[in-house]
C-alpha cells in the first residue's frame, strides 16, 4: 500500500533515489533535511508500506506570496492589488524506476489535498510552482496550472473561490 510520510533520514533512504533530474535528486539527498529542520519547507515522501525505506517520490511545500500582476487578467480583477498568500511547491519528483505509473499525479494530488487542509487554518489563494523544464511545465499545465505573466515557467493553481 502506498503511503505519504514526512521525510525522516532514519527511516528513508535518500541516497538511492533517482528521478532522472539531477537537481531534484541533489535536493533530496543534500538539502531536504536541512531545510526541513530550519522551517524553510516540509518534505513528504511516498513509500510502499512493504518497503518503507525506498522513496518512490517526494515533494516539498512551503509558504509563499505572489503579486497579483503576475496572474491572469480575469484573476487580477478579483484580487487586491498587493501580494496574496500562496503555497509553493518547491520540488516534486518520482523515482525513475516508476515513471509512467501515475506517481506524479498521485503526489500532486497529495500536495493539493495538504494545501486545501492547511487553507482551513491559514489563508492562501493558490499553489505556485517553478517548473524545472518544459516537460514539467506541460505536466503542471495538464492539471490546470496557469503560467504567470512575468515568468511562464512559474505557474499557479487557484485553490478555490
Amino acid at each position: 500500500m502506498l503511503e505519504e510520510q514526512l521525510l525522516d533520514p532514519r527511516r528513508h533512504d535518500r541516497q538511492t533515489f533517482t528521478s532522472g533530474v539531477q537537481e531534484l535528486d541533489d535536493y533530496l539527498q543534500r538539502f531536504a533535511i536541512q531545510q526541513s529542520k530550519k522551517g524553510i519547507t516540509v518534505v513528504r515522501v511516498l513509500v510502499d508500506t512493504d518497503t518503507p525505506k525506498t522513496i518512490l517520490g517526494y515533494y516539498s511545500l512551503s509558504a509563499a506570496q505572489v503579486d497579483t500582476i503576475q496572474l491572469d487578467t480575469r484573476t487580477q480583477q478579483k484580487l487586491p492589488r498587493y501580494p496574496v498568500p500562496c503555497f509553493r511547491l518547491g520540488r516534486l519528483a518520482a523515482h525513475s524506476a516508476h515513471h509512467g505509473r501515475g506517481l506524479g499525479r498521485l503526489l500532486l494530488g497529495c500536495v493539493v489535498e495538504r494545501c486545501l487542509e492547511a487553507r482551513k487554518h491559514v489563508a492562501a489563494y493558490a499553489l505556485v510552482v517553478d517548473a524545472k523544464g518544459e516537460p514539467a511545465k506541460a505536466f503542471y499545465e495538464h492539471y490546470g496550472f496557469i503560467p504567470c505573466h512575468d515568468n511562464p515557467m512559474t505557474l499557479y493553481l487557484s485553490l478555490g473561490a
